[in-house]
C-alpha cells in the first residue's frame, strides 16, 4: 500500500474535565470505522482488561526499552508507572488506510506533534470556564485546592491552543462529534492527500 493510500491520526486532547472520554466514547458509537489508539503500561493488568484491547501491558524493562528505541510516540510516568503511545500500533493501523484517533493530555499531544506533524491536532474546549469548573467539581472527588490547581492548569493549557489545527466547543456531546467528523471527512479531500494519486493518473494518460 502506497502513502497516498495511508489513514489520517487524529489526536484529540484538551484540559482536563473537558469531557474528551465522553465524546470519544460517543465517536465509537458513530464512527465505528474510526481506531482508537490503544496505550501502553507498565501497570499490572486488571479483571477483566484484555491486551491490545484496554492496553498493551509490558515490563518496566520493555517499555524502557521502547523508549530507547524511539518506539513511543509520547510516554510519562504516573504514580511508579510508565504510560504511552506505542509508535507501532499507530503505524501499522495507518499503513492499512484506518484512521486512528488518539486522546491524550495536551502535553502528551505536543510530544506527538514533535514527531508525527503530519497528524490533525483538535483541541476541545468547555463552553466556558465556569462550565469547566462546574464539571469538575460535579466529579465529587476533587478538594477545594485541587480545583483551584486543575483549574489554573487549564487556562495554561488553553494557551497552548495555538498548537493545534482545530479547536471544538463541546457545548453538546453529538455536535462535538459531528464536528470531529467533518473535519476528519475534509482532511481526507485535502489537495496535499491526493495529488500524488492524481500525478499518477496525469502519468498514466500520458
Amino acid at each position: 500500500m502506497t502513502s497516498k493510500d495511508r489513514g489520517i491520526l487524529i489526536v484529540l486532547s484538551g484540559p482536563s474535565g473537558v469531557g474528551k472520554g465522553t465524546v470519544c466514547k460517543a465517536l465509537r458509537q458513530c464512527a465505528p470505522d474510526l481506531v482508537y489508539s490503544v496505550s501502553a503500561t507498565t501497570r499490572a493488568p486488571r479483571e477483566g482488561e484484555t491486551e491490545g484491547v484496554n492496553y498493551f501491558f509490558k515490563s518496566r524493562e520493555q517499555f524502557q526499552q521502547l523508549i530507547q528505541d524511539n518506539q513511543m510516540l509520547e510516554w510519562a510516568e504516573y504514580v511508579g508507572n510508565y504510560y504511552g503511545t506505542p509508535r507501532k500500533f499507530v503505524e501499522d493501523t495507518l499503513s492499512t488506510g484506518k484512521d486512528i484517533i488518539l486522546e491524550i493530555e495536551v502535553q502528551g499531544a505536543l510530544k506527538v506533534k514533535q514527531t508525527f506533524p503530519e497528524g490533525v491536532y483538535i483541541f476541545l474546549l468547555p463552553p466556558s470556564m465556569d462550565e469547566l469548573e462546574n464539571r469538575i467539581v460535579g466529579r465529587g472527588t476533587e478538594s477545594k485546592d485541587a480545583i483551584r490547581t486543575r483549574m489554573s492548569v487549564a487556562m495554561d493549557e488553553i494557551r497552548l491552543m495555538e498548537h493545534y489545527d482545530y479547536a471544538i466547543v463541546n457545548d453538546h456531546v453529538e455536535h462535538a462529534c459531528s464536528r470531529i467528523q467533518s473535519i476528519i471527512v475534509a482532511e481526507h479531500c485535502r489537495k496535499d492527500r491526493v495529488v500524488s494519486k492524481i500525478k499518477q493518473w496525469m502519468a498514466e494518460v500520458k
